[in-house]
């Protein structure tokens, strides 16, 4: 295992209100998922290794920072009644699911802030990452999109000018690429299963920004089957990539969805991929001099897969 720098090095952001963000009747994205992964982190020991704080649910004001007034409101009538779906039907509402969606952004925010001010060094969230998520609409299990509102806080709170967001989920990470596509402040980098296998079927190889922002955008799509050794030809072309645009603050969205086993995609990786991908960065924003990282679950509907890969990011937080 690996050695800890310091107690409060590394905040995991954890407990029932974003457990609570999960689907009814099997659904894919059920709220047992919290569960799996504290299982694992209690075996591992990380409670007295890492700080744990709780969720604190997102203001309204904040999650509007990202997301449409109209599209807010539908969100929480839908939340009210527990009916229908939010999208065409991948995420059926559920009374609460605002105030658990809420929760979620809220415990994402609680991370980013707890580094910025150096309360910690980094910081992982299980249940976040909620990547596919519009300004204006529901997608994929997404009701709100936790990180374009954390990147929105990194600029208007703490003005910071260029922030990467690295996606390993098997799935491509639409909500956030087309919300920033032509924004150059923000540096995407995104390996996943290729679209032509694989819902939303986007990220493609050619997809690298508008504008401005033409080149600040990288998509690598993988092939079905794709394991640790197609991982290892990409990621370090995905670390350059990060590095050249010297970012000041990195998220990772850490899908373990990506991993051999998962019901609903078709990768081959293995757990230590996630956990190599956040020792690399966290030693590439040591060497960009901040140290800045903050890891969000994402994906993965194998938990016992899910429970390894995540905990795996804490040590990869922690090296």
């Amino acid at each position: 295992m690996l050695g800890f720098p310091t107690v409060a090095s590394v905040l995991v952001v954890m407990g029932e209100t974003i457990a609570r963000y999960g689907f009814p009747e099997g659904h894919p994205f059920g709220v047992d998922r919290h569960h799996a992964f504290a299982a694992e982190f209690d075996a591992r020991g990380f409670d007295s290794r890492v700080r744990v704080t709780q969720p604190v649910p997102a203001e309204s004001d904040e999650i509007l920072l990202f997301h449409a007034p109209l599209y807010v409101d539908f969100v929480r009538e839908r939340s009210a009644t527990g009916q229908g779906c939010l999208d065409d039907g991948d995420t059926p509402a559920f009374r609460g699911v605002y105030e658990a969606s809420a929760s979620v952004v809220g415990a994402t925010l609680v991370a980013v802030r707890a580094v910025m001010t150096g309360a910690a060094q980094r910081a992982f969230v299980p249940i976040a990452g909620l990547h596919h998520a519009a300004r204006d609409h529901a997608a994929g299990f997404c009701v709100f999109n936790d990180i374009g509102v954390a990147i929105e806080v990194l600029r208007r709170e703490h003005g910071l000018a260029r922030i990467a967001y690295v996606d390993i989920d098997a799935h491509h990470g639409d909500g956030v690429f087309y919300a920033f596509e032509a924004d150059p402040q923000v540096i995407f980098a995104d390996i996943h299963e290729d679209g032509r296998t694989l819902y939303p079927g986007t990220g493609a190889v050619g997809e690298t920004g508008k504008g401005a922002a033409t080149g600040t955008k990288l998509n690598i799509p993988v092939p079905a089957g794709a394991d640790d050794e197609t991982f290892g030809l990409a990621w370090p072309r995905l670390l350059a990539f990060i590095e050249a645009a010297r970012p000041e603050f990195i998220i990772l969205q850490c899908g373990a969805d990506s991993v051999a086993g998962d019901p609903i995609t078709h990768l081959g990786f293995s757990p230590s991929v996630h956990g190599r991908a956040a020792r690399d960065l966290s030693q590439l924003a040591d060497r960009l001099g901040h140290g800045r990282v903050v890891a969000l679950g994402g994906g993965g509907y194998n938990r016992a897969n899910l429970a390894a890969a995540w905990n795996n990011v804490i040590e990869g937080l922690a090296a």
